[in-house]
């Protein structure tokens, strides 16, 4: 897990592609935080990324950094807890503006049954599960 998140943290941006109507759909994201023990991002529930990850939670994320990549395929998972929306949301205080540990809106998913792959050019592709 811990490999994940520096890479996803170190990319900045990364793609989450859902589902929708047996079409794909994908989105840059940019929050990803370890908690308790599982790796989460963040969003908002009114967004239709939310709507989509509710109808089957089946995701795969992407990003590159130079000469590698990542592919993560992964269940997110809804967690309501206010402690872990808190933690989040400290560790990335940007987001206080548009959410907060108490609305309606904020959702944090975690990662669930993942496997993620990192790829290179030059070396056999690193492989975790978590």
């Amino acid at each position: 897990m811990k490999e994940t998140y520096d890479y996803l943290r170190k990319a900045g941006v990364f793609y989450l592609a859902t589902i929708e109507e047996n079409k794909p759909k994908v989105r840059p994201f940019e929050i990803v935080e370890i908690y308790d023990d599982k790796l989460y991002v963040l969003t908002g529930k009114k967004k239709q990324v939310s709507k989509q990850i509710q109808n089957n939670p089946n995701v795969e994320i992407c990003t590159v950094i130079n000469e590698t990549w990542i592919r993560v395929e992964t269940k997110l998972i809804r967690d309501d807890g206010i402690e872990t929306k808190k933690n989040i949301l400290e560790k990335n205080p940007q987001l206080k503006a548009m959410y907060s540990a108490e609305d309606d809106n904020t959702e944090v998913l975690y990662f669930k049954d993942a496997k993620s792959i990192i790829y290179s050019f030059t070396e056999e592709p690193k492989i975790y599960r978590f």
